[in-house]
């Protein structure tokens, strides 16, 4: 209802500034066009390469490997996919969360733990590739290691803050 609403409004604001709605949304997808054909051959090797990950079992891999060590920090086995995940793709992120829902419950410590994890931290990976693959940047400098330090903090951060308020369920 909102989205129609706003679309009525955009138009009556174009109708009462006379503006031509199809030659500016025309001239706005010319304008987009350029930036897609740049952007569209970083997003399939991005989307490749994470094929190939998951594929490959380096995922499976990497999450045995880094389990006990979570576990040992206190990070319920069940979280250690979802944490893996979220630097790299937004949409397996929410896989992994739509499965914990499913076989804990969105109510469960491990639910809203998981919900706190995925809405305080971004796909690190996928954000670099595709604004910096859309200009051009291939010296990232120091984005990567502070990104991953802004990861890890909201990780701790999503971790304690989950302890502290919804404890043991």
């Amino acid at each position: 209802m909102f989205l129609a609403i706003l679309i009525l409004l955009l138009l009556l604001f174009a109708a009462v500034r006379r503006v031509n709605v199809f030659e500016a949304f025309r001239d706005g997808a010319a304008q987009a066009l350029p930036l897609i054909k740049t952007i569209l051959p970083t997003l399939a090797v991005f989307s490749a390469a994470m094929g190939l990950f998951r594929a490959s079992g380096a995922e499976a891999i990497l999450e045995s490997a880094l389990s006990p060590v979570l576990s040992a920090l206190g990070v319920e086995a069940p979280l250690v996919p979802l944490i893996l995940v979220r630097p790299f793709s937004g949409g397996a992120a929410v896989g992994a969360l739509t499965g914990l829902f499913q076989q804990y419950g969105p109510d469960s410590r491990i639910g809203l733990t998981a919900s706190v994890l995925l809405g305080s931290s971004e796909t690190i990976f996928y954000t670099l590739a595709l604004y910096f693959g859309s200009v051009g940047i291939k010296k990232t400098r120091f984005t990567v290691p502070v990104a991953l330090a802004a990861m890890l903090t909201s990780v701790v951060t999503g971790l304690l803050f989950s302890s502290l308020f919804f404890g043991s369920r």
